[in-house]
């Protein structure tokens, strides 16, 4: 399932849409000078997939923690915290899946480096059931991952650039998919910046940087003047999740913005130069209590924003009535659930494709169906798609409990071929041939299948028959039945 947001339009005013589960895979790479609109399109980005996929961001600064206003965001002020409360709010941050905003702005560079460490790695070494997909959005991603050495400490500088290597080079197989935004191509340290595979280039005007921008969209040197012409919030686009070939783009509107607004210009003062002498020198040893202030906000003790991430915001509070409705219905989640599976199976490639690509197609396929949240976490979805491809779609019908307990003496990646031989022995059907199985394996490699046949074999849990005709039945010695010879 292609699941796309619409991202801008291009310059005949066509629609321009990035394929997020195509970009989880693939990874962003954003670039160009301060006032290019870089920090305006990863608000796009964010805003548009909200529904869609997890969403981590690290935000030097504090542009972002206004996405909370609007969404499910929950903004974690590092400078209230120490380190280990940092590394325990991104280990639990995978577990529940919660959308958070990590706002740097109070911290200073060296601290900033070391927290977002400490929150990366801690991410990045959650436990595999935590596996989740989630979008992790890096800006001013130089910084983190400078190419030369700065006025930090080495250690701080190795630590903070081993965390952002683990994000972009290894963190595709935990479910992290790095968005990363730079002012400078050449500030950013290149094994990082190379494990992209999706650019998005604004305007820019140093030589090194355009043709470093313009090598990576593919376009020869003479074109790279392009890019210094480009207008601010226009980009130029290429990458499997965005276009084949390199495309202009203004990007779209934003629903929220940052606290701070946009840098327009507005009217000198009117007053006299007298008046304006008398408050500038006005006295100045005023009582603090008098002056008018807005408090500082109280922080949040380390274990309450640790509470609120196991505990978001119920969907419940944003979504529609009928969300309200499909999750207070026990009956209509089981029979969406069913639904999902069984159109999920009608796709070919499904059977082949990795566990988190597989949970994010039926995330989405949810709340499509109006599913205030996803039913099923990710140990759970496995166990119920690998029922649903050995054609067993909803594992509490009786007629399917003494299958099942025999299938329980297997490991969990084996249940769906195992069940199609039950099922077929069940039905006096003819032996799923090594395709069928393959399928349900998900392998299309022959050999696999004969070694796992064979493995289940030597488990006990079936036993192979081969006439002199070449044509094999397999029986089901705990159900007491055997397929038919095929």
């Amino acid at each position: 399932m292609s699941v796309g947001i619409e991202i801008g339009t291009d310059d005949t005013g066509q629609s321009v849409h990035v394929n997020i589960e195509e970009l989880l895979a693939t990874r962003l790479l954003v670039q160009g000078n301060s006032g290019s609109g870089k920090s305006h399109l990863l608000r796009r980005l964010l805003e548009e997939s909200a529904h869609l996929v997890q969403q981590i961001v690290i935000d030097p600064e504090g542009d972002f923690a206004t996405l909370a206003d609007a969404y499910n965001h929950v903004v974690i002020d590092a400078g209230d915290y120490n380190e280990p409360e940092i590394a325990t709010m991104g280990t639990r941050i995978r577990e529940h899946r919660a959308s958070i905003i990590l706002n740097l702005e109070a911290l200073e560079l060296e601290a900033q480096m070391t927290c977002a460490a400490a929150f990366l790695n801690a991410m990045f070494d959650a436990p595999r059931d935590h596996w989740y997909p989630a979008l992790v959005v890096v800006d001013e991603a130089q910084m983190f991952a400078p190419a030369v050495a700065g006025d930090v400490p080495d250690a701080v500088r190795r630590a903070s650039l081993g965390a952002m290597t683990n994000l972009m080079c290894r963190g595709r197989k935990r479910g992290l998919a790095g968005a990363i935004a730079t002012q400078r191509l050449a500030k950013l340290v290149k094994n990082v910046a190379a494990e992209a595979s999706n650019f998005l280039m604004g305007r820019t005007f140093l030589d090194i940087d355009m043709a470093r921008a313009a090598d990576l969209l593919g376009m020869e040197r003479r074109q790279a003047e392009r890019i210094r012409d480009l207008e601010r919030g226009c980009f130029l686009g290429l990458g499997p999740a965005i276009s084949r070939r390199p495309i202009s783009m203004k990007i779209g509107p934003t629903k929220t913005s940052t606290r701070m607004g946009t840098h327009s210009l507005l009217p000198m003062p009117e007053a006299e130069p007298e008046n304006l002498r008398t408050m500038l020198f006005a006295e100045m040893d005023i009582d603090p209590v008098q002056a008018q202030h807005q408090p500082e906000p109280q922080p949040i003790a380390a274990d309450e924003l640790i509470r609120r991430i196991a505990s978001p915001k119920p969907a419940s509070e944003t979504a529609s009535a009928p969300d309200d409705v499909a999750e207070s219905d026990p009956v209509d989640i089981e029979a969406t659930i069913v639904a999902v599976l069984r159109e999920m199976l009608a796709d070919p490639n499904s059977a082949f494709q990795a566990d988190a690509l597989l949970y994010q197609d039926f995330s989405v396929r949810c709340r499509m169906q109006q599913l205030a949240k996803v039913p099923l976490e990710l140990a759970e979805f496995r166990r119920r798609f690998a029922l649903a491809k050995g054609g067993i779609l909803d594992p509490h019908e009786p007629r399917w409990q003494d299958l099942l307990q025999a299938a329980a003496q297997l490991p969990e990646d084996m249940a769906a071929p195992f069940l199609q031989i039950a099922r077929a022995a069940m039905e006096g059907s003819p032996c799923p041939d090594d395709e069928a199985l393959g399928r349900a394996y998900g392998t299309r490699s022959p050999g696999r299948i004969r070694r796992l046949v064979e493995y289940m074999e030597k488990q006990g849990a079936v036993v192979v028959r081969a006439d002199f005709g070449g044509k094999r039945s397999i029986g089901i010695p705990q159900l007491g039945l055997s397929t038919e010879a095929e």
